[in-house]
C-alpha cells in the first residue's frame, strides 16, 4: 500500500478549534480541514472550488503522527472592523476594500487565539479507490506548491521544508517509521538536518490502516462540509498511544 508522508514544522501552528465567543483554541496536532487545506494550496486550488476539496477530503485517508505538541502561545488580539450597517448590502472582495471606509465607521473587535510553539508532526496519507491525484503527483505539489503553505493560520509558515516521500508500507505507522529512517539517512548526508524526535501518538480516520490498534475514540469538529462557508462537521478520530522505551537504568535491572 502507498503512503505519501511529510512533515510539519513551525515555530507556530494553530490547529483550530470549535470557536465559542471571542476564544480561538488550538488542538496540539493538524486537523483533517487543515492538511485538506494545504493540499489544496499546494496544487493551486481556488478556495471557491467546493468540489475539488470535497474530493481531497475523501480521496484520503489522513493519519497523523505526533512528534512534539510543542508550548502554547496565548494572544490577545484587536482588530479593525467597519460596523455591520456600512457594509450591508456592499461586500468587500478584500481585507483593504473592507477598511477603506471613513475612521468614524471602524469599530474594534477583541479576541484570544492560541497557537503552539515549535510543534512537529508527521502526515500520512493512503489514497482510496475515489483519490483525485496520484500520491507521486501531491509530492511534487507540496515541493513546488502554486500558493503559499502555512500551519493553520496565515502568519504560520513553515520552519523546515515538508519533504514529502512516497513509500510503500503495510500501515501508517509502518510507513511513519520507513520515513523516519530515510529521513536521518539525509541527516547524516546533511549535518545541518536536525533530527525527529521520537512519536508519541498517532491519530487517524476510519479509512486508514493504521498499524496499532486504538486506544480511544474522541469526536473532532474538523471535517470540512463548505470551505468558502467556513462549515465544519463531526468526524471520529481514533487514538493510538506509542509506547515509550524503557530507561536504560530500568533494563539493565530486569536483565
Amino acid at each position: 500500500m502507498e503512503h505519501l508522508v511529510f512533515q510539519l514544522q513551525a515555530p507556530l501552528s494553530s490547529w483550530g478549534e470549535p470557536a465559542v465567543g471571542e476564544f480561538r483554541g488550538t488542538g496540539d496536532a493538524p486537523t483533517q480541514s487543515a492538511v485538506v487545506g494545504l493540499l489544496g494550496a499546494a496544487l493551486g486550488l481556488d478556495r471557491g472550488d467546493e468540489a475539488a476539496h470535497v474530493a481531497l477530503r475523501d480521496g484520503y485517508g489522513i493519519a497523523v503522527a505526533l512528534l512534539s505538541p510543542g508550548s502554547l502561545l496565548r494572544d490577545y488580539h484587536t482588530a479593525q472592523v467597519p460596523s455591520r450597517a456600512h457594509l450591508k448590502g456592499r461586500p468587500r472582495a478584500t481585507r483593504r476594500q473592507e477598511l477603506q471606509v471613513p475612521r468614524h465607521d471602524l469599530g474594534t473587535i477583541l479576541s484570544t487565539r492560541d497557537y503552539r510553539q515549535n510543534a512537529a508532526s508527521l502526515v500520512a496519507l493512503q489514497p482510496r479507490p475515489d483519490a483525485p491525484h496520484a500520491l507521486g503527483g501531491l509530492a511534487q505539489a507540496l515541493r513546488t506548491p502554486q500558493f503559499t503553505l502555512y500551519l493553520g493560520r496565515k502568519s504560520c509558515a513553515p520552519g523546515a521544508p515538508l519533504w514529502p516521500q512516497v513509500i510503500e508500507a503495510e500501515s501508517a505507522w509502518v510507513a511513519f517509521q520507513q520515513y523516519a529512517e530515510r529521513f536521518e539517512a539525509a541527516r547524516q548526508k546533511a549535518t545541518m538536518l536536525e533530527p525527529l524526535p521520537p512519536i508519541r501518538r498517532i491519530t487517524f480516520d476510519d479509512h486508514v490502516v493504521a498499524g496499532l490498534p486504538r486506544d480511544l475514540t474522541v469526536s473532532r469538529k474538523d471535517r470540512l462540509i463548505r470551505r468558502r462557508g467556513w462549515q465544519f462537521g463531526d468526524r471520529n478520530e481514533h487514538i493510538a498511544l506509542v509506547p515509550s522505551a524503557p530507561p536504560p537504568s530500568t533494563v539493565a535491572m530486569e536483565t
